[in-house]
């Protein structure tokens, strides 16, 4: 059932990515002279550059190499520059459309590309370069997103620091330099607690391996502890040995498990909602392993797809950590989560329940993100007066 499931979702993927490769690559053929060299270079530069993503992929399970590198971080600049490709080409198909029920091309007639196809071929392929580029440099530079909650189990005048982070993607080019970064700056921030809200690693655990990326992940300092859960990549390739590799470099993961974080306040994480379609392990209902905790306490849920949000109301949550979204990492990819997801990116209240969707820290694919921004986010318990009161009753 588990490689059904598999051979159903990577066809699928394979298809649609065949098929708008195919469709860009038509397109920007037409523009080009027959016999010329630009058409010689377009057919063996464009067919390299589609089929590197899946070419570094499978490389890396069968020979790790400078190549396998390669051919990834080609085929990952790629896959944005596809987007944009494909959505230029889409709106000249639409204008033409639209030009043969309203003819306006002709108000276009002094333009410099007017009649000349293969210029605004050119012209649209530099600009979707300088867009990658600048989504790219947008990727390495991440804010410290800050929030606070206010809750009564801490007393007034003081706050508990919380780090989150979420998808950061380890691997071939989520490497050693990047992750360096990372560290320092989630250890520059001196929180209490790190929290680590799934897709830690990609797919494929052993250029991480290769790479001993899990020692510097054991250099993230906090003296509450640093604490993951899986996402859906690491039961794509193989979550057992990732949470092995995670636990052996000091992260406690939490695997549908609860732990007291300080005095009334507990930390649970959950399962990935995909453990059931990757590896038939159904996860445990929410309020089975968090009854306990006592009324008066507060309970951080780490869930890495913000899709049971309802369940975590139920269950008296007080505040909810996501990522997996990426905010569509890619815009305008942001409208598609926007409306799969209740939400997206942000903090928002269910009833008593504060939801919080982080927008990730690294990138899936390529390594560019364009409207929107990856993140740390820095998440202050704060004692509310309302804590206060309640410490004054109890004295009385």
């Amino acid at each position: 059932m588990r490689t059904l499931s598999f051979i159903l979702f990577f066809g699928i993927v394979f298809l649609v990515y065949g098929l708008i490769n195919s469709y860009i690559f038509i397109r920007g053929l037409r523009t080009m002279e027959a016999g010329s060299i630009m058409r010689s270079f377009y057919i063996i530069v464009f067919w390299f550059l589609a089929l590197s993503f899946i070419a570094g992929r499978i490389l890396e399970k069968f020979y790790l190499s400078i190549l396998s590198d390669l051919f990834t971080w080609a085929g990952s600049f790629w896959l944005a520059g596809m987007l944009y490709l494909f959505l230029a080409v889409l709106l000249f198909d639409l204008l033409r459309l639209l030009n043969l029920i309203f003819p306006f091309f002709h108000y276009f007639s002094g333009f410099w590309f007017y009649g000349n196809s293969l210029i605004l071929t050119i012209f649209t392929a530099s600009a979707v370069f300088l867009i990658v580029l600048g989504g790219h440099l947008n990727a390495l530079n991440p804010r410290v997103k800050e929030i606070q909650i206010p809750i009564t189990q801490v007393a007034k005048g003081s706050e508990l620091r919380i780090i989150m982070a979420s998808d950061i993607h380890l691997g071939t080019i989520i490497s050693t330099r990047r992750i360096t970064r990372m560290v320092k700056l989630i250890n520059g921030l001196k929180p209490d607690a790190i929290v680590l809200a799934g897709d830690v690693v990609d797919e494929d655990l052993a250029p991480v391996i290769r790479q001993d990326l899990g020692s510097i992940l054991a250099t993230l300092e906090a003296p509450l502890g640093v604490y993951g859960i899986t996402g859906n990549h690491e039961y794509i390739g193989g979550a057992v040995q990732a949470v092995e590799y995670l636990r052996s470099h000091g992260i406690h993961m939490l695997s549908d498990t609860m732990v007291s974080l300080a005095p009334k306040i507990f930390l649970a994480g959950r399962e990935d909602i995909d453990s059931r379609r990757f590896s038939m392990k159904k996860r445990a209902s929410l309020k089975s392993f968090t009854a306990e905790r006592g009324k008066n306490s507060f309970l951080i849920v780490l869930d890495h797809q913000p899709r049971a949000i309802p369940e975590a109301v139920e269950a008296g949550v007080g505040l909810l950590l996501c990522g997996h979204t990426h905010h569509g990492q890619l815009w305008p990819l942001n409208y598609i989560t926007n409306a799969v997801f209740p939400l997206s990116w942000g903090l928002k209240a269910f009833a008593s329940t504060m939801v919080y969707v982080s927008s990730g820290l690294g990138s899936w694919g390529p390594p560019v993100r364009i409207g929107n921004r990856p993140e740390v986010v820095l998440i202050k318990l704060i004692g509310s007066d309302m804590a206060n009161d309640a410490e004054e009753e109890s004295r009385l």
